[in-house]
């Protein structure tokens, strides 16, 4: 690399490459780790804007390029590992740190963990 524009170019590629796709399958507990060296890791981005988003796009119903949080518009399913399932719309705000929560029509479910999910669809 000899000019800026190849650094940078370099940069985006590594996030593309490296560490979008690792936010995609990291378990919770890295996850964590990483957002605590976040800003050594992907710059002055908040982890709340990248690192969880980027987490939870492992869901593509959560996820919508560019909203800068989940997708709550549509009502979803999830399957769980524990083999039970949860229908309601994702909660951006009490949607925390690879914690989901879901309002059902009786209320706010308690938080559930990334790691926990295996699918998510949406549901009409």
């Amino acid at each position: 690399m000899t000019t800026f524009a190849e650094l940078v170019a370099s940069r985006r590629a590594w996030l593309t490459e490296q560490l979008i796709p690792w936010c995609r399958v990291a378990r919770r507990a890295d996850l964590l780790r990483a957002e605590q060296e976040w800003t050594d890791i992907a710059g002055k981005v908040a982890p709340e804007r990248s690192l969880w988003l980027w987490a939870w796009s492992r869901f593509p119903p959560l996820y919508v390029e560019g909203l800068g949080g989940l997708e709550e518009s549509w009502p979803v399913r999830m399957e769980l590992r524990d083999g039970s399932t949860l229908e309601g719309f994702p909660d951006n705000r009490a949607s925390e740190r690879g914690q989901l929560v879901i309002q059902t029509a009786t209320g706010a479910t308690p938080p559930v963990s990334i790691d926990e999910i295996l699918t998510v669809e949406r549901i009409a």
